[in-house]
């Protein structure tokens, strides 16, 4: 994952009237192209009637209330909803997974479909939808990709109108955004612990606990199923439950015992149960609840079922969803006895189980993880963690012969490594796993799932800490990859400080013209870059081209990247005349050196078309985007994210030129695709998303333009900090369309706060704090306010045409601001200044 090509992609993107940006990428992931029959197939294929997906209906008593509403929500006919979507969420153990199964088994044939869909993670969303199209063409999905089957199962929602999608325990609500943003046939419902993040156009649903009536019932209707119970075990059963308080996951586990264990009555397990509280559960975690649940079950199941004790311990560090039986099932086990011992486990409600794999609640997972057995044992936090430790790297060895088979075992067993890197016990290591880490962490960083490295990679770096020592060449190329990660993700907090620390280690251990050292130094620059802070950026890049072409030669691949980034830091520091030589000579040495169509000789090209846009000569842009896009597509694929931002560069190009009518749609396909490939909140994403929105306010539509401007702002603010120079433009985009929405009470303000930000962060002269200064005098004499307008339109003027030229778009522009307020002023009979 070691990266060393800072500026190897572009950010394209626009801050005012006929504005000119870019956008930048940092790494290269791979991807798959769709096949054009698949996509003819999706709309084609139908689903049999009553297709799904759901685990068996459960048992989901008192929820008529929060069943009606959710009801409500998703068809729209709630008092303030506005489209189809609903989140349930609440805390842990209080049933939002069993309402919305109930829900979607209670509604069945009110749709054409209905899938159930593992969400805690991007990874898993998509697992769940190559599921479906398995399920809908088994012989094409036999033999396709999984980037493809995705993409498909898609294309299949997009079709197909009347379906239910039920994205179970999300953790980040920014997840579902690919789906909920692009499919709009059907209803989507997510469960979730988090009450916060939903966007506006999801009404969420919160869930507490059981009433006390109806936490009586469900208690009694598990203990004794159809039999009536007394009117004494009916008072026991409502002191057991306010005892558990009236958490319905405390309900059902403790239920389930009581069935199992005829004998027990429930007087006698609220005694032992108290032994274990103290105190009733009022007031006290669920997570305490549930342990002591768990201790009473836990000591009786050690007596007559251990290997359904040590399956339930495995199966508490490993992901909660779609638990293999057979990964359960260690080399000599018998499959037989694990199958009855998970069949133990799931009478007692311990697990779920579908016969071929079983679920675990997070809750569960949580006391059992730090649970002990019985109170006189010494305590074993680790319990089962090695042996789900070697149950993943057996499954990960393939027998001999069957090696691309075990390539598909990867998809399957991330989210178990996922699980196990998050939960690493202090000072554990071990080898082989450390290498499945990092090997899993490359795979989901290709896919551009770099925010689910960051465990697997955290946990790398500890154990190499530990067992390498804190300087070793491995160790070092672990934290510079995590650095990598945090700045992907927008953490330059994390990030910066990792990769000043690990250059420090990369000088003292190599020495200081080490290539790993030259690389380590180029990362830091590009990390600078990110900030802003071309000052320390540029002489670090020209420091590192310069030791790259002594050490290794002037057209060695490394230093024509060290060129290629000195001239992108350049171009976006405003520097033109020295950026645009540099990308024509970095361009004919990679022809030279690499090949016409390598994919560095492709972002070099992308590179000087941005380059040319940049000075305002679109005839020579356009026509290099074009080729470059092309050649992308044929190398890369369509999804590439290489290959996207090719496509978002040809965009915001075309709009510059003003033909909208090509603009419009490649950024609308373009946005689609980034929100699909990198995610809802990828800084990439956040760039189409303000292109589209610079775009369809260049046509006018001030409704479409408005909210989107909007909305990226305020991801950008919480990605990448207030004062990040894409935040900035985004806070420019917003003022300039309340500006031409005659919105300017909101604008001005806008305008000035980042006017006044531009000019501290990137610096007086750079072409975006000139295109804000314009925006700011041309609101001000917008506002009949001459007086303060004319001047800074002078000054804005002088400096557009010491910087980017006499004839320059956004010079022309300026001068032509400027005599139109000298006109109104000398109208008014104003003196200009």
């Amino acid at each position: 994952m070691t990266t060393d090509d800072a500026a190897s992609r572009q950010r394209i993107e626009a801050t005012g009237p006929r504005s000119i940006a870019a956008e930048r990428i940092e790494n290269a992931y791979t991807g798959d192209t769709l096949p054009a029959e698949a996509l003819h197939a999706a709309e084609r294929v139908t689903a049999a009637p009553g297709t799904s997906n759901l685990p068996p209906p459960p048992l989901c008593l008192g929820r008529d209330d929060e069943l009606a509403t959710l009801r409500r929500i998703l068809t729209g006919r709630l008092e303030g909803t506005i489209t189809q979507s609903g989140a349930v969420h609440g805390l842990g153990g209080i049933g939002k997974s069993t309402l919305a199964l109930h829900y979607a088994h209670r509604h069945r044939g009110d749709y054409t479909l209905i899938w159930w869909i593992n969400a805690a993670s991007p990874d898993e969303i998509e697992t769940s939808l190559t599921s479906l199209t398995h399920t809908l063409v088994p012989g094409w999905a036999a033999t396709a990709e999984r980037t493809a089957a995705v993409a498909w199962a898609t294309q299949w929602l997009a079709w197909h109108p009347g379906w239910l999608l039920v994205y179970d325990n999300v953790e980040d609500p920014d997840d579902l955004a690919p789906y909920t943003g692009a499919l709009h046939g059907g209803h989507h419902l997510a469960t979730s612990r988090r009450s916060t993040g939903w966007p506006d156009s999801a009404t969420t649903l919160p869930l507490g606990n059981l009433d006390p009536d109806d936490a009586t019932t469900l208690l009694c209707r598990l203990v004794f199923k159809d039999t009536a119970p007394t009117p004494r075990q009916q008072a026991d059963a409502r002191a057991l439950a306010a005892d558990l308080g009236y958490l319905p996951l405390g309900i059902k586990q403790a239920g389930a015992y009581l069935a199992q264990n005829r004998g027990v009555s429930l007087d006698a397990y609220r005694r032992r149960l108290g032994t274990k509280l103290g105190k009733t559960a009022h007031g006290i975690t669920a997570e305490r609840t549930i342990a002591r649940i768990w201790n009473i079950t836990l000591q009786t199941l050690t007596e007559v079922d251990p290997l359904a004790v040590e399956v339930l311990y495995t199966a508490a560090w490993l992901a909660p969803d779609d638990i293999a039986h057979t990964l359960l099932t260690p080399p000599g086990t018998d499959p037989d006895d694990t199958a009855e011992a998970i069949g133990t486990l799931a009478a007692y409600s311990m697990v779920t189980d579908t016969g071929t794999t079983l679920g675990i609640h997070r809750l569960v997972q949580a006391a059992l993880r730090t649970f002990h057995s019985t109170d006189d044992q010494p305590p074993r936090p680790a319990r089962g963690r090695d042996r789900a430790e070697q149950a993943v790297l057996h499954q990960l060895a393939p027998p001999p012969g069957q090696e691309s088979a075990a390539e598909s075992q990867w998809d399957t067993l991330t989210p178990h490594l996922v699980a196990l890197a998050a939960t690493t016990p202090p000072g554990h290591h071990n080898a082989p796993l450390t290498d499945a880490y990092d090997t899993a962490a490359h795979r989901l960083h290709q896919r551009g799932h770099t925010a689910r490295t960051i465990p697997l990679l955290e946990a790398t770096l500890a154990q190499q800490e530990q067992i390498l020592g804190d300087t070793h060449p491995e160790t070092l190329t672990s934290r510079n990859n995590l650095a990598l990660a945090y700045r992907e993700v927008g953490d330059l907090e994390r990030a910066i400080p990792l990769n000043e620390a690990t250059l420090a280690q990369y000088e003292q251990v190599l020495g200081d013209t080490h290539p790993e050292t030259l690389t380590s130094r180029n990362n830091l620059a590009t990390a600078y870059q990110s900030t802003g802070d071309f000052g320390r950026a540029i002489p670090l890049y020209e420091a590192t081209l310069a030791q790259r072409e002594q050490v290794l030669g002037t057209t060695h691949p490394s230093t024509l990247t060290s060129r290629n980034n000195l001239a992108y830091a350049y171009r976006e520091a405003g520097d033109l005349q020295r950026a645009i030589p540099l990308f024509e000579a970095t361009l004919a040495q990679y022809e030279q050196v690499l090949g016409n169509a390598h994919p560095k000789t492709l972002t070099s090209r992308n590179n000087l078309a941005l380059a040319y846009q940049s000075t305002g000569d679109l005839e020579r842009a356009i026509p290099l985007y074009e080729a470059t896009l092309a050649q992308r597509e044929q190398i890369l694929g369509d999804t590439h994210p290489d290959t996207l931002t090719s496509r978002s560069d040809l965009a915001l190009a075309y709009c510059e030129a003003r033909d909208l009518q090509r603009a419009i749609p490649l950024n609308e396909a373009t946005l689609s695709q980034c929100e699909q490939v990198l995610g809802d909140s990828h800084p990439s994403t956040l760039t189409s998303r303000s292109n589209l929105a610079y775009a369809y306010r260049e046509a006018g539509d001030l409704q479409r333009a408005i909210p989107l401007f909007e909305a990226t702002l305020a991801q950008r603010e919480q990605v990448l900090g207030n004062a990040h120079p894409d935040t900035l433009i985004s806070r420019n985009n917003l003022a300039t369309a309340y500006a031409s929405a005659g919105d300017l009470q909101r604008a001005i303000p806008l305008l000035e706060a980042a006017l006044a930000q531009y000019e501290q962060v990137l610096g007086n002269a750079h072409p975006n704090t000139l295109i804000s200064r314009n925006n700011l005098a041309s609101a001000y004499a917008s506002a009949g306010d001459l007086q303060r307008a004319i001047p800074l339109l002078e000054a804005a003027l002088a400096q557009y045409e010491q910087v980017l030229g006499n004839a320059h778009p956004h010079t022309l522009t300026s001068r032509n601001n400027l005599a139109w307020a000298r006109k109104a002023a000398k109208a008014r009979l104003l003196p200009p200044h």
